[in-house]
């Protein structure tokens, strides 16, 4: 049965009767305290823009915030005829900002946010989560602010399309956005109807993930390539082979860490947004554990204390001037890649170019201002682009950076980045967290030394984002077998927590779906570094590796939507099972299940053809729905690897599992890799562009 927890609500002004009309002002929504989430620090709301807008679909656009506190938001409300009752809230990665949505950046969504939310029956909520910064107070940013934010939201509908039912509200977010989403739905009741957190990592993944990508990417640096091609279609399935004895070490360790081996493709892109995310985070370790990275080089039991020769190598200490500096804004006009933490900034300092530059991997070193406003802070070298060293930092020292200039002396040095690169060996979590059971032994006795468990990371700006797996309302989780983010096996453990909390019943409010060919970001986001910020209709040789999730959360937020409001539960969990902390999924979608086609896809009966310039290689693609998934409405060919997909056919007969033909010849040697890519919709979605559920597969033809 569903949860009711619909009370009246009074409101005067309808929207639809015209009595609000595009030139109201705020006096029109004027509302009693004591209508507003019980919170004492969220009293007195107002309101500073209140116009209609056209773009991208008519709605009401109103913004305003809480007196005497940081807290903003933004509300997008649709006409009263497409108006159903409900709201969709996205929370982001960071605090800061509330007018994401139009510029289609929003929470996985690929642009369509607020088109999507009027095409589902419900305005769309967001706001700065109660910051003008990255990181708040962690209470405020985790839950605070959100939960007044969505109860005023419901004031404000009443008030604009009259008396009705108390709107049922749906949050979701990814990745840190979804730290902030479990900690709003298990710190409150009554505020929220079901969650949708997506791209999800566990309590311990900062910064324990972005530490151990860290030391790889250092040790296999090189041998990527080989590694990729090992395990592509059509490769030796070892890829292993040609590594040396530390080199396989490090693969192997990252692998049984949780890292998804096929997400190697997109090596240079990981490395740049991952270490940038290192540079925002890595603060909370020095002021947590500031001893050590001096214990790291002197005592026994680590890395440091009696390196091999490829660290000692890689250490670098190196003494040089500014003589350029560019900002944010500067960055994305010559279009060029900014780190997660300058782009919160137009006059943040993006990059910087030196007098001198030394050599070495110079990606993940630290840089240090060694006079002005800027000195002792830290900033972490996230890429270089040709001469320009571009710069991740933590949010809170920006302006201090701002001051830097031509002239000022800086330090390159990277023996505090060494030294975190295998900080997660020495951690301990509880033996739930199974991808640490390489570091102990039978007894659970770690084989290096331990320091104590960080804790800070997952309180900076996320509230109690323990997940405890409790929460009184629907969930579904989406997340991604490619994730090089949250690593897969990450929603599993939560899985487990909520069936410790529930049993066997679990299933009446719980679903984990996972998707293939996917990963932490949408396509668009690992074209080439060069690229710089691309927009969202931009293709490249990333559409042929991996396929956008935004159609999967779309349905996932209808279907909580309809579980919660009508009772009518969601398509079956994906089926898996572990693997030394790799999550492993059946081949064929009746198996699998969750909502994502599969795709399987030969070349001449197999993985690979090897053939003749002109000769014809015969492609066979079958494509499967899961139950209750939809049917296929599309498939679409890609024969060269740079993710056009100039081949598509449309179908319209609802079948659920479709054998796709096609044959063709290259008239140039190489290597190509073919992709075929598969849509499924449900009926209610067909002739819209929303919950199209993708999933791709994948061939190699050798030419000669």
């Amino acid at each position: 049965m569903p949860m009711d927890r619909r009370t009246f609500i009074k409101g005067t002004t309808a929207l639809g009767a015209g009595v609000v009309a595009a030139n109201a002002t705020a006096g029109n929504l004027i509302v009693k305290s004591d209508d507003l989430y019980p919170d004492r620090l969220f009293t007195k709301p107002f309101i500073d823009i209140d116009v209609w807008r056209d773009e991208p679909v008519r709605h009401r656009y109103v913004h305003g915030g809480f007196a005497d506190t940081d807290l903003r938001f933004s509300m997008y409300f649709p006409p009263v005829e497409r108006y159903q009752g409900r709201f969709l809230h996205p929370l982001m990665h960071i605090a800061g900002q509330e007018n994401v949505a139009p510029n289609g950046r929003l929470a996985g969504m690929d642009g369509n946010s607020i088109a999507f939310a009027a095409a589902s029956g419900a305005y769309l909520v967001e706001s700065n989560m109660g910051s003008f910064k990255m990181l708040g107070p962690s209470d405020i940013t985790g839950f605070r602010a959100s939960a007044a934010t969505a109860q005023y939201g419901r004031i404000l509908a009443a008030k604009m399309y009259g008396a009705h039912h108390r709107p049922y509200g749906y949050v979701y977010g990814g990745s840190g956005g979804s730290y902030k989403t479990f900690t709003c739905v298990e710190n409150t009741t009554g505020v929220w109807d079901g969650a949708v957190p997506f791209i999800h990592p566990c309590p311990i993944a900062l910064p324990n993930v972005h530490t151990a990508q860290a030391h790889a990417f250092r040790i296999l640096d090189g041998k990527f390539d080989q590694i990729v091609d090992a395990i592509e279609p059509g490769g030796s399935g070892d890829m292993y082979a040609g590594l040396n004895e530390e080199q396989r070490a490090s693969l192997k360790e990252i692998t049984r860490m949780g890292f998804p081996p096929r997400a190697w493709w997109a090596h240079d892109e990981i490395a740049f947004a991952a270490t940038g995310v290192y540079g925002s985070i890595i603060g909370t370790l020095f002021k947590e554990d500031p001893t050590y990275f001096q214990d790291f080089w002197t005592k026994p039991g680590y890395l440091g204390a009696n390196p091999p020769k490829s660290l000692r190598d890689a250490r670098i200490q190196f003494e040089t001037t500014i003589v350029g500096k560019i900002t944010t804004a500067d960055a994305k006009k010559r279009g060029l890649p900014v780190s997660i933490s300058a782009g919160t900034r137009d006059t943040a300092p993006a990059g910087l170019r030196l007098a001198k530059v030394p050599n070495g991997r110079l990606q993940g070193a630290f840089l240090y201002p060694q006079s002005g406003p800027a000195k002792d802070q830290r900033l972490v070298i996230i890429g270089m682009l040709d001469d320009l060293i571009m710069l991740g930092f933590d949010g809170e020292n920006i302006p201090a950076l701002e001051a830097m200039k031509s002239g000022d002396p800086v330090r390159i040095d990277n023996s505090e980045n060494l030294a975190s690169q295998t900080f997660y060996r020495h951690q301990n979590p509880p033996p739930e967290y199974y991808a640490w059971d390489q570091f102990r032994d039978p007894d659970g006795k770690p084989f290096y030394p331990q320091r104590p468990l960080i804790k800070g990371y997952n309180q900076a700006g996320e509230g109690n984002a323990w997940q405890s797996g409790r929460f009184d309302c629907k969930m579904i989780t989406v997340n991604c077998l490619m994730d090089e983010g949250a690593w897969p096996w990450m929603p599993d453990w939560y899985r487990h927590r909520v069936m410790e909390n529930y049993g066997p019943a679990y299933t009446d409010r719980y679903r984990l779906w996972y998707l293939d060919h996917a990963m932490h970001v949408n396509p668009s986001r690992y074209l080439s570094l060069n690229e710089g910020d691309v927009p969202m209709d931009q293709h490249g040789p990333a559409d042929t590796h991996i396929v956008s999730y935004a159609g999967v959360l779309q349905q996932a937020l209808r279907d909580v939507a309809a579980w919660a409001e009508k009772g009518i539960a969601p398509p079956a969990e994906t089926k898996y099972h572990v693997e030394d902390s790799q999550i492993v999924v059946p081949r064929r979608a009746k198996d699998r299940r969750g909502i994502q086609p599969t795709v399987d896809l030969t070349a001449n009966r197999g993985e690979r053809a090897d053939v003749k310039v002109g000769e014809k290689v015969e492609l066979v693609a079958l494509i499967e729905s899961p139950p209750g998934s939809g049917s296929i409405v599309s498939a679409e060919w890609d024969y060269d690897g740079q993710g056009a997909y100039l081949d598509l056919e449309s179908y319209s007969d609802g079948a659920d599992v479709r054998t796709v033909r096609r044959a063709h010849s290259y008239d140039k040697p190489g290597t190509y890799f073919i992709a075929v890519r598969a849509t499924s919709q449900r009926k209610d979605a067909i002739d819209t562009p929303f919950a199209r559920i993708v999933n791709l597969g994948r061939a190699r033809v050798v030419v000669t």
